[in-house]
């Protein structure tokens, strides 16, 4: 097994390694269809290449017309199962992290919480992905206050950093009963404000955690992004009559998140997995601030 990871891993950086002669290409072939279309010439530096590429393209259907990335790669097959997600925390956790923890099992379907232990986060990922885990989340306290999230997508990454703050919950709250019952239904999703290039691989990210559910259910969770901070919200939803009256219950926990990275690989491989993005101090200017969206 761990002969065949080493394989599957080598062959995914040579397949990410490939992009940019093949970004090359479709570049390519992008100005040939648009002189083509328009009824311009073709440009001086591609004519003697003219050929090639007009076969290329009369062979091209809808699928194979857009550009791949490791990015669809990463994800390839998550349309084909529901995602497997494996809960755990920092070693010796505090009362209030595994609480946390716990609403977070029943915030995520299809999702199992493990007792840390003594475990090492490598021998966590290696048996995750012997038992077809799709992601892992490692949830981190500092001076028992949950402060990060560690969103690790299995078999080769991409794995997420978040800031956590403002962690409300259920147990916080003194009046259950001014709370809805906590669904375990799959939910519908809301991502809002994720509309730069960086908020939709976020999107993407989170998005994916969830598998999809059906058209009646009347569960809700929101993504929303103000000012690059996560807005978690959990709802469910009741109709009484009318289509006007329905009421909105929150079911909790609640709580903010903030990127800080994303790397191309698994949580494990953190000191030698390229970085795709990272949460720089001279980020935080106020031209800069809006990474996520507007």
């Amino acid at each position: 097994m761990l002969r065949r990871n080493t394989r599957l891993r080598r062959e995914y950086l040579y397949r990410k390694s490939l992009e940019g002669k093949e970004r090359e290409f479709y570049e390519k072939k992008r100005k040939i269809r648009e002189a083509l279309e328009e009824g311009k010439p073709i440009p001086t530096e591609l004519r003697n290449e003219e050929a090639a590429l007009r076969q290329e393209i009369d062979l091209e259907d809808e699928y194979t017309a857009v550009q791949k990335t490791h990015i669809d790669d990463e994800y390839a097959t998550a349309s084909e199962k529901d995602p497997k997600i494996l809960l755990t925390t920092s070693r010796d956790p505090s009362q209030r992290l595994v609480q946390f923890v716990k609403e977070l099992k029943l915030v995520f379907p299809n999702a199992t919480r493990m007792n840390r232990g003594s475990q090492v986060i490598s021998e966590i990922i290696e048996s995750c992905r012997a038992h077809e885990y799709t992601d892992v989340i490692f949830a981190h306290e500092h001076r028992g206050e949950p402060d990060n999230l560690v969103i690790c997508h299995l078999p080769f990454g991409p794995t997420a950093f978040f800031e956590l703050r403002n962690v409300v919950t259920r147990h916080d709250i003194k009046d259950k009963k001014a709370m809805g019952t906590m669904s375990e239904a799959y939910p519908h999703l809301i991502l809002d404000n994720f509309s730069s290039k960086l908020g939709q691989r976020t999107a993407n990210i989170l998005k994916h955690l969830f598998p999809v559910p059906k058209p009646e259910t009347k569960r809700i969770i929101t993504f929303a992004n103000r000012s690059d901070y996560i807005s978690f919200r959990h709802h469910v939803y009741e109709k009484h009559g009318g289509p006007k009256s329905v009421e909105l219950k929150e079911v909790g926990p609640r709580f903010e998140l903030r990127l800080y990275q994303i790397i191309l690989g698994t949580v494990d491989q953190q000191n030698e997995a390229q970085k795709e993005w990272v949460l720089r101090p001279y980020m935080n200017t106020a031209k800069k601030q809006q990474v996520l969206g507007a």
